[in-house]
């Protein structure tokens, strides 16, 4: 066979391709006549798909939740916060639990009958298989207990981040955010007050003044839950009862675990942010005090009496006794004594003439005998008070009271039901009858057979249900009287007055929501379902950049750049992507919803 043989020797393989062949480019650019081949589809099944969900879509923001809510009014406050920022980021809230894809069950723990009711709406979501975000003091207080395992949970001072939970929830995460709002090492009243909120009584806004308590009552389960005191400065206050006037409210509920302790962590007093919120109270609109103990009202006793005498405050305020006897009252450390509350009755009962005083009364605390409990008695036949809370003690858990050997519980109950007997004894509007009194209407009757309106001493006073009543002030005549209400006439010549504020928002409506979080918002604040994938993907990265904004303000996010987010949880939650990379401090939240849009979430 021949052999081959070269005339030229190659330095490279390059060297084969000689001047006169074509280049790269040039075979590139005679491809310009190739006409590609369309693949043809179906147009309308296409649309059809890119529209809608799938039926298993785990999209955040579209699902319907339902709330239900235990307890006082700083509990319902929160609740009204929850289901406002979620309705903002275009969830539905639903009054049908059956319809909700997600409850959120936001607990009490001061009593053993509403944390049963509790536990038993976790077995029946659980039954029903519905997302599940518990909320409130049962589970901040005791997280571990065996019916909360592997469930979610929003603490008390973070239900301003209660879409991050409900969207890990409904992704199948669990999710436990438990921690304290903090500033600079100090504690703070706890989510912002400026949140938006859907409340539950359009015409009623109730504002949390402070959380937690200075006391350490033996009994109490609600401390391990909400901590010590805590207070909101007096601006944020104003601010937030301005707003609330500019949106319909015409009656202000001020609330929290101690009203009266109000200010001491932040050298101010309650009397001054009273002052302060008086000047702001349109003529129309009433402001009502909530729950005080009395060690810590005994010193502005004088100035609280001028307060109530305000027309705009409601003569009323909420002082529990909880028992008669100095003997009990040490057990249960309640730093007063049976003279001290009687000073503090005593003394505003002369100040300002026909204040109602509400109190609370425990039945069958360890250790109670029972001159212990007579001596409860003849307080309640002395006063006659028109409102009383009466309570039989249970003993919560990791209480010290729980420790204490108990009252066998037909004493408990022997008692419970004596006092009761007691207090509905006497009527305590029966003098009235005949008196014309100005009042303020508000809501409707349970039977909704009337509205409900109060007078100047926050009494309950039934009228007829004439639509242009809601909202307003009414003269009426009392003509009726029962053991918790009057019910009363209006004048036939009287002028029914409107107070000078806002039109009311709808119930439903989320207030709060100001010009620049609508537009954060966009267009996500319609039906998400609706929209193109590209439109819900822009949605979904909208929320993001709000949440990591909310968060940018509280501490610095350290993040990771990436060419791709992977969703996975973080220090216990999903809210934020985990990557690989070098780190970087987050100064622009812009530049997440950039990368976000050119790399959607896997």
């Amino acid at each position: 066979m021949p052999s081959a043989s070269c005339d030229t020797f190659l330095n490279d393989i390059e060297d084969i391709v000689s001047q006169e062949d074509s280049k790269p480019q040039d075979r590139h650019f005679s491809r310009k006549h190739v006409v590609p081949k369309v693949r043809r589809r179906n147009t309308q099944k296409y649309l059809q798909e890119e529209n809608s969900p799938p039926s298993d879509s785990t999209i955040p923001g579209i699902q319907k939740i339902w709330i239900r809510t235990w307890g006082c009014s700083h509990n319902n406050s929160d609740g009204e916060y929850m289901a406002g920022q979620l309705a903002a980021y275009g969830y539905k809230i639903t009054e049908n639990a059956s319809d909700a894809d997600l409850w959120l069950l936001n607990s009490c723990t001061v009593k053993n009958p509403a944390e049963d009711h509790f536990r038993n709406s976790i077995k029946k979501a659980q039954e029903e298989n519905k997302k599940i975000v518990l909320a409130g003091c049962v589970p901040q207080a005791q997280p571990r207990q065996d019916y909360l395992k592997g469930l979610s949970i929003i603490g008390v001072q973070q239900i301003d981040r209660v879409v991050e939970v409900v969207e890990e929830t409904i992704k199948g995460h669990s999710v436990r955010l438990l921690g304290q709002k903090k500033d600079n090492g100090k504690r703070l009243g706890g989510a912002r007050l400026d949140l938006p909120k859907i409340r539950k009584n359009p015409l009623i806004e109730i504002i949390s003044i402070n959380t937690g308590c200075l006391n350490a009552c033996t009994y109490c389960k609600t401390k391990h839950a909400r901590g010590n005191l805590a207070s909101y400065p007096i601006d944020e206050l104003v601010d937030r009862a301005k707003q609330s006037f500019q949106e319909g409210v015409c009656e202000i509920w001020l609330t929290s675990e101690d009203t009266g302790a109000y200010g001491r962590d932040i050298g101010s007093s309650l009397p001054a942010l009273l002052w302060k919120l008086v000047e702001v109270i349109p003529e129309g609109a009433m402001l009502r005090l909530g729950m005080t103990n009395p060690p810590y009202i005994l010193e502005h006793l004088e100035e609280m009496a001028k307060i109530l005498h305000h027309p705009r405050v409601y003569a009323f305020l909420h002082i529990p006794v909880q028992s008669a006897s100095d003997t009990v009252l040490m057990e249960m450390k309640r730093e007063y004594c049976v003279a001290d509350f009687k000073r503090v009755v005593d003394f505003l009962k002369d100040k300002v003439p026909g204040i109602t005083i509400a109190t609370d009364i425990i039945c069958g605390f360890p250790g109670e005998t029972d001159q212990d409990f007579q001596e409860t008695v003849k307080l309640v036949e002395e006063y006659k008070f028109p409102s009383l809370f009466i309570n039989q003690f249970y003993p919560r858990p990791g209480t010290p009271a729980a420790k204490m050997e108990q009252v066998p519980a037909q004493v408990k109950k022997q008692r419970t039901k004596e006092l009761s007997r007691i207090f509905h004894s006497y009527n305590p509007y029966d003098h009235k009858i005949g008196q014309r009194q100005q009042v303020l209407v508000t809501e409707e009757s349970f039977d909704s057979k009337f509205y409900v309106a109060h007078n100047r001493f926050y009494e309950q006073v039934l009228v007829p249900k004439n639509p242009t009543f809601m909202g307003k002030m009414v003269e009426v005549d009392i003509y009726e009287s029962g053991k918790h209400f009057m019910k009363g006439q209006p004048v036939s010549d009287a002028k029914v007055y409107t107070p000078s504020i806002s039109k009311p928002l709808a119930r439903g409506e989320v207030s709060g929501l100001t010009e620049e979080f609508r537009n954060r918002l966009g267009n996500h604040l319609n039906s998400v379902p609706h929209t193109s994938a590209a439109n819900r993907r822009e949605s979904a990265s909208s929320r993001m950049v709000l949440r990591l904004q909310r968060l940018h303000q509280d501490f610095a996010l350290k993040i990771c750049v990436t060419e791709k987010f992977i969703w996975k949880p973080v220090f216990g939650t999903s809210v934020l992507p985990e990557c690989t990379g070098r780190a970087c401090q987050l100064k622009d939240p812009g530049n997440i919803l950039k990368n976000l849009r050119n790399h959607p979430p896997l």
